[in-house]
């Protein structure tokens, strides 16, 4: 049994949207998928105590699962809030959030975080140097392709394409994390945040998202939390490359989306070549 208070429990709710039965926009199916990754059924019957809906089943979980296991979620899913608020074109409750990420450092046991900790204009600000392309793990006729995509996407942020600067950005990072996952498939596969199928199975390389990969290569330490923190744009770069699904979120980026991704993107392959 978690220790959330009733008031902890308000300010979450206030931020996953649950008052109307719904948690975020998640659907029955998405929201399964979120709590596999966790090793977690949420359909399951131990968690419909009070009903079906997904917004019960959250309250059943936070009630019935000790504090690390829900701070691991909440953790995550206000991830997931940021990427709705940004996605959806709708204000982010700055005061609300960090409410909820206090609540979810108290849950997982960790001190208040420092004064310190990186800003996206801090994250923004600092220069990142895109590294040598070979030291990155992929085959190396893909190399020319990533160095030409690189060169286009420095074009495409001054030239303010911004739909096109998200997909150039994911795709290269997606490649290079592809290739350091064939490199090291035991890392991969054996993290706790590694997707797995309807029968419990980690799926195949091939069968991951840019976002699963990015998650993947946090938690094994390959990529530094700030890529993670500030990549919400980047990690669903591939749902807007279909127009229907962009005329459906009401996904506009503007010019600050661009520079957040590309520079998402220098400090990713950094990290990956050793560099930071």
């Amino acid at each position: 049994m978690s220790s959330l208070t009733d008031i902890e429990k308000r300010y979450l709710e206030r931020l996953l949207e649950m008052g109307s039965g719904y948690v975020l926009d998640y659907s029955d199916a998405t929201f399964g998928a979120f709590f596999n990754k966790f090793r977690i059924d949420i359909h399951g019957q131990k968690y419909q105590t009070y009903g079906t809906s997904k917004a019960k089943k959250m309250r059943a979980f936070w009630e019935q699962e000790p504090d690390p296991i829900v701070g691991k979620v909440l953790s995550e899913m206000l991830d997931s809030y940021i990427a709705t608020c940004e996605l959806g074109g709708t204000e982010i409750d700055k005061p609300v959030l960090e409410k909820g990420r206090a609540v979810v450092d108290r849950l997982l046991g960790k001190k208040a975080k420092s004064t310190n900790a990186p800003t996206e204009s801090s994250f923004l600000d600092t220069e990142f140097t895109i590294p040598n392309i070979g030291k990155l793990p992929v085959d190396a006729p893909v190399v020319p392709v990533i160095e030409k995509r690189l060169i286009e996407a420095r074009i495409a942020l001054k030239a303010g394409a911004n739909l096109s600067v998200i997909f150039l950005c994911g795709s290269v990072l997606e490649a290079v994390l592809l290739g350091a996952a064939q490199k090291h498939p035991a890392k991969f596969n054996n993290s706790k945040a590694s997707p797995t199928n309807s029968a419990g199975s980690v799926k195949k390389f091939h069968e991951w998202s840019l976002a699963q990969f990015i998650d993947v290569a946090c938690e094994i330490g390959l990529l530094k939390p700030d890529v993670k923190k500030f990549g919400h744009g980047l990690r669903d770069f591939r749902n807007f490359i279909h127009p229907y699904q962009q005329l459906a979120t009401g996904f506009t980026p503007d010019q600050h989306t661009a520079k957040v991704c590309f520079q998402v993107l220098k400090a990713a392959l950094a990290d990956v070549a050793g560099e930071r």
